[in-house]
């Protein structure tokens, strides 16, 4: 069974080589040339060239990378699960679904099953690492593609970001807004509903922004002893740590795994964002 993600999951580029997960890149323009996400640049670079005054912009998988592994997959007579980054959030998702159909013309039997994760960054990274766990045990495909569509409305996203203008320049807040909060240290918390990104309150200053967004933890997550749960950064991984401490103190999990924000996800949140990812209190594992 092979499975395929994209590059909105945020996973460190040795995991997919190491997890036999096939990676589709997004793509990052950045000063006027074109990088595949993960491959071909590191978010580092995008981080940098923003605080330079660079404005990045993204696009999808490109339709030509989904023929050819889409194809490859029903030659081989293989089964296929591409768990894709939020469609609320990307076009890539609704791309797949149309090259699958083109392909199946083709090749009626091929057996692949696309899932909207209806998730970003790390949380997209956990439902991965999930039917990664779950192939690995020897799940079945039909149960994999199953228990995934139940896991991923599962996750919890929350996060703040260190400059609103980035969240303006892209129409997620006002700019009127962003320079408000610039001049008080506002810093709105973060959810995503349904796929979509929603801002839910707003805290004067990062340390409240995270106490408070531990406090959602609390609510949403309930006991964490046997949950895993992940947090991702735009280069700030002093305060990813900071994070992780205070996670580890109050809610003992069974794990915190950091990763870096990828160059797609991180052209729009900017610098200095903090997002943190787990399970809802209705998973049993």
């Amino acid at each position: 069974m092979k499975i395929f993600t994209d590059s909105g999951c945020d996973l460190p580029k040795s995991y997919y080589e190491e997890n036999d997960v096939v990676l589709l890149p997004l793509r990052v323009q950045l000063n006027n040339k074109e990088y595949e996400d993960v491959i071909s640049i590191d978010s580092k670079e995008v981080y940098d060239g923003i605080r330079q005054g660079a404005q990045p912009k993204t696009s999808q998988v490109s339709p030509e990378l989904f023929l050819k592994h889409f194809e490859d997959l029903a030659k081989n007579e293989e089964e296929g699960i591409y768990i894709a980054f939020s469609s609320e959030l990307s076009g890539t998702y609704s791309t797949a679904q149309m090259i699958r159909n083109q392909v199946l013309e083709q090749y009626p039997s091929l057996k692949l099953v696309i899932i909207d994760s209806k998730c970003a960054s790390l949380g997209h990274g956990l439902v991965v690492e999930e039917a990664v766990r779950l192939r690995n045990l020897g799940t079945s495909f039909e149960d994999v593609a199953s228990r995934i569509s139940a896991f991923a409305p599962q996750i919890e996203h929350l996060f703040t970001v260190e400059d609103l203008d980035y969240l303006a320049k892209g129409g997620r807040v006002s700019k009127a807004s962003a320079f408000l909060g610039g001049l008080l240290s506002i810093k709105p918390i973060l959810n995503v509903e349904d796929g979509k990104l929603v801002p839910i309150e707003k805290s004067r200053g990062r340390k409240k922004a995270l106490n408070r967004m531990l406090d959602l933890m609390q609510e949403r997550g309930g006991n964490f002893t046997n949950k895993i749960v992940g947090i991702s950064h735009s280069d700030d991984m002093a305060f990813a740590n900071e994070a992780k401490a205070s996670i580890q103190e109050r809610f003992s999990p069974q794990a915190v795994q950091i990763t870096m924000i990828g160059s797609a996800i991180g052209s729009h949140v900017g610098p200095g964002t903090i997002a943190i990812f787990f399970t809802n209190k209705s998973y049993e594992g």
